[in-house]
């Protein structure tokens, strides 16, 4: 892959947006040859005013941020760095909805763009055949209790090569390309994944998290009903996924430790923590 900027990617979306595909996101949208973080940048962006559904994306990130502190590998050209500014008159705790919302609107692009079978992982990560796609960021700015701005932060790794991946994630990560055979338009992939958004964002607002909540839970079959271990800020937890709650929480039934007279199940809401499940998930990635 070349490493010079493709302008011809932001051209195509600059052109795809304008007709319009959205009403509200990518309205301003700010584009970057290469940026530290499209999530610092839309965090500044919103500090000093801008408006709901401004977006930043970039060709490449030099500081890339990922979950739990975690970096982001995002080399130019090839994969999608984008960061929405969102004003919800929410309370802040209604902004992990956000998190699993934009899972949900990422895997609606993946099955409209190409052939394969997304699962999302709680929260927010998307697989398909086992390996990461997408990861998500949300932050937000408060004032008291109440959101005054949400960054929602996508990264799909959308046509990178194996070769980009470091050694390490070559056998947990891998991108649209790899999955599918052949590339993925990224300025069409883009436009669908902005325009999902905006549409389970819309009814967010109009009707709460229960639809949503039911939207994510369709892309997560492979992890409800399965034996799972999450490990969590207060320890390692180990059980059976049911769900999650009407806040975004994962819901895992637990049973009391052997020994006891009469073991019992019950059932833990987990906030944050990694989530395995036990068996695996399936190595098949397409439709067919």
């Amino acid at each position: 892959m070349d490493d010079l900027p493709d302008h011809s990617f932001e051209t195509a979306l600059v052109s795809r947006l304008s007709q319009p595909a959205t009403r509200l996101l990518g309205r301003p949208l700010h584009f970057f040859d290469t940026i530290d973080s499209t999530n610092t940048s839309a965090a500044r962006l919103a500090r000093q005013g801008a408006t709901e559904g401004t977006v930043v994306t970039a060709d490449a990130q030099t500081g890339g941020k990922g979950r739990l502190g975690r970096s982001w590998v995002s080399p130019p050209g090839v994969n999608l760095y984008l960061s929405v500014i969102l004003r919800p008159r929410k309370p802040t705790s209604a902004a992990p909805q956000l998190s699993l919302l934009a899972s949900v609107a990422v895997a609606e692009a993946i099955v409209q763009q190409t052939q394969l079978l997304p699962v999302i992982k709680w929260p927010n990560d998307v697989l398909v055949a086992g390996k990461k796609v997408c990861g998500i960021l949300t932050e937000m700015q408060a004032n008291g209790s109440h959101l005054r701005s949400v960054i929602v932060g996508i990264g799909v790794n959308i046509n990178a090569p194996l070769a980009s991946f470091p050694e390490e994630l070559q056998d947990k990560a891998s991108s649209l390309l790899l999955m599918c055979g052949e590339p993925v338009d990224r300025a069409a992939f883009t436009v669908s994944l902005l325009t999902h958004l905006e549409k389970l964002y819309v009814l967010w607002l109009e009707t709460g998290f229960p639809v949503v909540g039911a939207a994510w839970e369709g892309y997560a079959s492979e992890l409800l009903g399965k034996s799972i271990t999450v490990t969590a800020p207060e320890g390692v937890i180990s059980g059976t996924a049911r769900g999650i709650d009407q806040d975004g929480a994962l819901l895992v039934e637990t049973v009391s430790p052997e020994g006891q007279a009469r073991p019992s199940p019950r059932v833990q809401r987990i906030l944050a923590g990694d989530v395995t499940v036990v068996d695996g998930y399936r190595k098949t990635g397409t439709v067919n």
